[in-house]
C-alpha cells in the first residue's frame, strides 16, 4: 500500500462494496494533531448527552477568518466529544462556574472541511456550501457505520453563517 493514503484505500473499498461515498473520510481526513496544532476556540456543554464538546479550528483558517464573511477554503473544524464527569450516583459534575467537567475519554471526533467545489457532490436539498463531513473514533479510525444526514440537516439552517455555529 505504499503511496496510498488511508482515505484513498477507504474510498476504493467503498466503491468496490457499492457504498455511496457522498460524505466521510474519503475527502475529510482525520487531522491527527488537531488538539496540539489547532486553536481550541469554544467548549459546549451537552448535559442531555452527558458530553462536553471541544471545538477546534486550523490556525491558517483562523488567521484568515473575517467577521461576517464566509470562512476561507481550507478551513477545518473539529468537534471532539468527551464524556462528562459524573459522581457515584451518575449525576453530572460541574466546576465552580457551573460548566460540565470533561473527562479524558473521547467518544467521537467530528470533522468538517471546506474545499472549493466540494458541494457539487451533494444534491441542492442537502448541500452545505462546499463543506463535507467525517466521523472518527478517538483513535482516528473512521466510524464504520457513520451516517451524515444529521450533519447536513443540523448545519443546513445556518446558511447565513456559512453553515457553522
Amino acid at each position: 500500500m505504499t503511496g496510498l493514503s488511508r482515505a484513498s484505500v477507504i474510498a476504493a473499498l467503498c466503491t468496490i462494496a457499492g457504498t455511496p461515498s457522498l460524505a466521510g473520510p474519503e475527502r475529510v481526513v482525520f487531522p491527527a494533531s488537531y488538539a496540539k496544532d489547532f486553536l481550541h476556540y469554544n467548549t459546549v456543554d451537552r448535559p442531555d448527552r452527558k458530553r462536553v464538546r471541544l471545538l477546534y479550528v486550523n490556525a491558517t483558517a483562523h488567521a484568515a477568518a473575517r467577521p461576517g464573511e464566509p470562512l476561507p477554503y481550507g478551513t477545518i473544524l473539529v468537534m471532539e466529544d468527551r464524556d462528562a464527569a459524573v459522581d457515584e450516583s451518575g449525576n453530572l459534575k460541574r466546576d465552580n462556574e457551573g460548566r460540565l467537567i470533561p473527562t479524558d475519554i473521547v467518544s467521537n471526533v467530528f470533522v468538517m472541511e471546506k474545499q472549493k467545489g466540494w458541494g457539487e457532490a451533494f444534491s441542492a436539498s442537502i448541500r452545505n456550501g462546499d463543506w463535507d463531513y467525517a466521523w472518527y473514533l478517538a483513535d482516528g479510525m473512521p466510524k464504520a457505520d457513520a451516517t451524515f444526514d444529521g450533519c447536513f440537516s443540523c448545519h443546513l439552517p445556518r446558511r447565513e453563517k456559512d453553515f457553522t455555529f
